[in-house]
């Protein structure tokens, strides 16, 4: 069974449940910090999972094997368990993830924060490992990508932006966990990309003005191929809902549903 971290219920106001899908080398908990509390305080239903591997869900093979399809079917398990299809919410990897799913099935709505585009995230690797080249170079990041992105600051500089607390982006650091390469470095690369055009459902596209991940011209075009305007938030890194701030980027998705869910 899935780990699944699921707290309010469903009511009249908002009868949709919400599910979080979180990116990679994190869990459940990067929800769990801040956001699932605060929906289920204004009256949603809002579940997290942790996808095979990660947290305590298990892990029928050897993590590198598995693939983003892996993904969407962890997505699937879950939402298939709900009395009502759930809007589906993911970040950064999670939002690759949610693309995939919803080329294939129906959802009331979709999020993406600071996703990763739907073609894919060959230039923000690049980007990312010319920047720490150094430490791409000492650690085994191709077959233990964690390796790098948990190398002293790394993490920083790809998860958050530099005025971030320490405190925060240590909380973080000490939580991530391992992630497949496959996915990172094959199927988000370039094997498995996301097909926007089978996507009927409405979608709320989130940006990061400091991501060290996702420029604001790849989110644009994200928005663009899903067809809508993009919403950049100042001053924040790719980790939106941890970074100083996520409440505005909560309210933001708070008031689209109550607006977009008729």
């Amino acid at each position: 069974m899935l780990e699944v971290i699921d707290k309010g219920a469903s009511t009249a106001t908002h009868a949709t449940p919400l599910l979080f899908v979180h990116g990679a080398f994190h869990g459940a908990w990067c929800w769990d910090d801040h956001f699932l509390d605060y929906f289920a305080e204004r009256g949603y239903r809002a579940l997290a999972l942790n996808l095979r591997g990660h947290g305590a869900s298990p892990l029928p093979a050897p993590i590198n094997e598995c693939s983003v399809f892996d993904y969407v079917q962890d997505v699937k398990t879950v939402a298939d368990r709900l009395s009502v299809p759930p809007v589906v919410i993911g970040h950064s990897m999670g939002g690759f993830v949610v693309q995939k799913y919803l080329a294939v099935h129906q959802a009331p709505a979709g999020v993406l924060v600071a996703s990763a585009p739907p073609t894919g995230i060959a230039p923000a690797t690049v980007r990312v490992a010319w920047r720490h080249r150094r430490d791409s170079m000492r650690t085994r990041s191709f077959s233990k990508p964690l390796n790098f992105f948990a190398a002293p600051g790394v993490s920083r500089a790809t998860f958050y932006h530099s005025a971030t607390p320490d405190e925060i982006v240590d909380a973080c650091t000490s939580r991530l966990g391992p992630e497949s390469a496959r996915v990172l470095y094959r199927d988000l690369l370039f094997r498995h990309l996301a097909r926007p055009k089978q996507v009927t459902t409405r979608m709320l596209v989130l940006g990061a003005e400091l991501d060290g991940f996702f420029t604001p011209r790849e989110v644009a075009a994200t928005a663009r191929a899903y067809r809508t305007e993009p919403v950049m938030f100042p001053g924040m890194g790719h980790n939106m809902m941890l970074e100083r701030g996520w409440d505005g980027v909560a309210h933001h998705i708070d008031s689209w549903l109550t607006a977009n869910l008729r």
